[in-house]
């Protein structure tokens, strides 16, 4: 909305990577404690087969004798020994089963006495160690390959650790151990992992909370600090030209809600420009900062105050403080009594100010109007000597019966002195858009609105920060919203003059584009007002020729082919045709460069 301070999005860069950050630390934490379990599990079962490899070594070779492998095995009384000897291995608890194995499967002895037949199925486990290969798997108690079921546990460690003479396996060795304990440690070391690993990531997400809210919050006021310059005066650090219009348009918008008065004071240094002249610039900065801080120090805190131009400053007083102005300019006025200013050899020089007041409604219904009585008051009271602060008449100033000269005439003094191109291109745009209007048979009304409307279609310009409106380069996304809001500032500072009502939509929807991709209310087609239409025109002639800061103007040739290209999607096709045909063919077509007809819109009327 004009008049508001632009908003200031989040960043929200730093809010990204602290989110990638939690993610990447809780898949971290994941596949550690997997890659943890997994490494943990095959060493653990490593180190059991391995120390059950050595038990069966030292029994093997303390009471298995190779002779029980050959013929008929062993005789009955050494079967009961060793199987005596097999139970002494399972006494422990942990260690449920044992067998030993012929190759081909068959049990030649067990800690239980299971028979010699039938033999139990050969897996693909059972296989590979028979092969040479000793083998260790955790198996559920039901899937386990033992010749008779073995109970004690629902989850087994299951071995089969192969017995060799002279390289050739004779025998293999089943153990089937309770898993319970070593899936418990499993379980205790994947917890404490990702304890660990958990912990350390939420004392690294806290620093880093901290440390990116920090750098957040800077970001962000850096931010604000910055979009807050594009509206402040650099010497001063008050409101600019710009942004004190923008809000005086929206306090009287305000206003004509609410139904309150505005103040207004506009105040001007006595004899700046002498002073500059005779001391330089040094002299007249310290004129000002010597104003700017007595304002500050005796305005009312709700009174809004910038620099207005060169000299001036502008004040608005909202409702609650408006009879507190005129005193404090008075304050103002004393204390400037008081003070005097030295440069070099120079007497001390004295500082005065010269002040208007007027109010709202009572001295104008809009801006514009409100502006103008606050000047003209200024002007009196410079003209009676200065050091004076004079408030305007009490009779309301009519509109209607403003002279249109005066008037008109001071919007586009405000668009000269906010940017000299903005005047030069609106001038154009008139010329051009006149031109397109009188080819195109409208009526002398409608010429009449088109000649005033190309002169003020960028009126509202003049409450775009200078940076962003002349910034020599892509503006921002933001910047970009920004600008589009000068149509809208524009149709507000208009509104109240005199039969306006089609210069108002020629302000307003002049871009608008014909696909209805325009701004700032999208309308499509026929649905635009003609007048904002053959502005739209002009205003796309006068873009493309005329050079900028950072860019060269087209050649006539080139904007006219541009301008083709643009006819259905941008621009009006059978406004393009008839305005390149005239350019191409009429021999008082106004081409960029020359001196256009629009100065009779300044020639007052005779009454």
């Amino acid at each position: 909305m004009p008049g508001s301070p632009p908003r200031i999005r989040r960043p929200i860069l730093l809010i990204l990577v602290y989110g990638a950050f939690l993610a990447l630390v809780g898949i971290t934490a994941t596949a550690q404690a997997a890659m943890v379990s997994a490494h943990f599990n095959a060493a653990t079962l490593n180190d059991v087969v391995g120390s059950d490899a050595a038990t069966i070594r030292t029994f093997v070779n303390t009471y298995f004798d190779a002779r029980y492998l050959g013929g008929s095995g062993p005789t009955a009384s050494q079967l009961a020994v060793l199987q005596e000897r097999m139970g002494a291995l399972t006494a422990a608890g942990q260690i449920l089963r044992v067998e030993i194995r012929l190759p081909d499967g068959r049990v030649l002895a067990s800690n239980d006495g299971t028979a010699v037949e039938p033999a139990p199925p050969i897996d693909g486990a059972f296989e590979l160690a028979a092969g040479g290969k000793p083998q260790a798997a955790v198996v559920p108690a039901d899937e386990a390959g033992a010749a008779s079921p073995v109970v004690g546990a629902d989850r087994l460690i299951q071995e089969f650790l192969p017995i060799t003479t002279s390289g050739e396996v004779r025998a293999v060795v089943g153990i089937w151990r309770d898993a319970a304990p070593v899936l418990q440690r499993l379980s205790d070391v994947r917890r404490d992992v990702v304890l660990v690993t958990l912990s350390a990531a939420l004392i690294s997400a806290a620093l880093l909370f901290l440390i990116f809210r920090a750098a957040q919050a800077r970001i962000t006021r850096q931010t604000a600090e910055l979009v807050e310059a594009t509206r402040r005066d650099p010497l001063t650090g008050t409101l600019n030209h710009g942004a004190l219009v923008s809000h005086l348009a929206a306090e009287i918008e305000s206003a004509r809600v609410s139904g309150l008065p505005l103040g207004v004071a506009l105040v001007d240094i006595d004899n700046f420009r002498l002073l500059n002249d005779n001391h330089g610039h040094v002299a007249g900065d310290a004129a000002l900062m010597a104003v700017v801080g007595l304002l500050r120090a005796g305005l009312p805190d709700r009174v809004v105050m910038g620099r207005y131009g060169p000299d001036e400053f502008l004040l608005v007083a909202p409702p609650d403080v408006v009879v507190e102005l005129e005193p404090a300019l008075e304050r103002l006025r004393t204390a400037l009594a008081d003070l005097s200013l030295q440069f070099e050899s120079t007497e001390r020089l004295p500082v005065t100010v010269s002040a208007g007041l007027c109010t709202y409604p009572e001295h104008g219904a809009s801006v514009t109007v409100l502006l103008a009585a606050v000047a003209g008051t200024l002007e009196e009271a410079k003209a009676s000597g200065g050091d004076t602060i004079r408030v305007a008449g009490l009779d309301p100033v009519d509109p209607a019966a403003s002279s249109s000269f005066d008037v008109l005439q001071g919007l586009v003094i405000a668009i000269d002195t906010k940017d000299r191109y903005t005047k030069r291109h609106s001038e154009d745009v008139s010329r051009y858009a006149l031109f397109l209007a009188e080819r195109s048979g409208a009526d002398p009304d409608l010429l009449r609105s088109i000649r005033v409307a190309g002169l003020l279609h960028d009126i509202g310009k003049i409450g775009i920060p200078d940076q962003i409106l002349r910034k020599p380069g892509k503006l921002t996304e933001t910047e970009y919203d920004i600008v589009k809001q000068h149509v809208a500032l524009g149709d507000m500072i208009v509104r109240d003059l005199p039969d306006i009502d089609v210069i108002r939509a020629g302000i307003r929807h002049h871009h608008e584009r014909w696909d209805g991709a325009g701004y700032l209310h999208r309308l499509e087609g026929e649905d635009i007002p003609l007048i904002a239409r053959i502005l739209a025109v002009g205003d796309a002639f006068s873009a493309m020729t005329t050079t900028r800061p950072y860019r060269k103007g087209l050649g006539i040739r080139e904007a006219l082919k541009r301008l083709e290209d643009a006819a259905g999607s941008q621009l009006d096709e059978r406004l393009v045709r008839i305005f390149v045909e005239g350019i191409e063919t009429a021999p008082d077509a106004p081409l960029p460069g020359m001196e256009g007809s629009v100065a009779d819109l300044w020639t007052p009327r005779v009454a």
